[in-house]
């Protein structure tokens, strides 16, 4: 094995760089994390038949059916996963997603509720008429039992009633 001097190859010392351009460079060439981009969610899925008849599927696999006063038979399916519908080329989609704007979202989305102590019978309540305190306890205790885009839902509400009424 040889010692002393080299003969200045490779990797010896360090070249003379702009650390400014080399750090915008890096980032064009290997770009910075981009978010990912927000899913398009559903948030309610139903139909207006032509006797005004609203089918509503509340969840996946909830296929619902109606013979219209025309005769015609329409169905809907797919709750929050999936839109899967009739096309009879008469029936009105009032399917709310995730794009639509707050006040179309919080007169659509419904939560379900068994009262205060839990003893009622099931029943769906919009968004926009939930009661501040029930809106903030289910925030507070159901977070983990439900969808994301449904939790973002009921965030934007408080903050929308903040805005709004404060």
């Amino acid at each position: 094995m040889a010692t002393g001097q080299t003969h200045g190859g490779k990797g010896s010392s360090t070249r003379p760089t702009d650390k400014k351009k080399y750090e915008d460079n890096y980032d064009a060439i290997f770009g910075k994390k981009k978010k990912k981009e927000e899913k398009l969610e559903i948030l309610s899925n139903k139909m207006r038949t032509p006797d005004g008849t609203i089918l509503e599927s509340k969840h996946r696999h909830d296929y619902v059916t109606h013979t219209d006063a025309n005769g015609k038979e329409y169905m809907l399916d797919g709750g929050f996963d999936y839109v899967r519908c009739s096309a009879n080329g008469d029936e009105e989609m009032l399917t709310v997603t995730s794009d639509d704007s707050h006040e179309v979202i919080r007169e659509a989305v419904k939560w379900g509720t068994y009262g205060k102590d839990g003893d009622e019978p099931l029943s769906y309540v919009t968004i926009a008429d939930l009661n501040p305190y029930h809106l903030r306890a289910i925030l507070d205790t159901q977070r983990w039992n439900m969808r994301l885009a449904l939790y973002k839902v009921m965030q934007d509400e408080v903050k929308y009633r903040e805005e709004t009424y404060d």
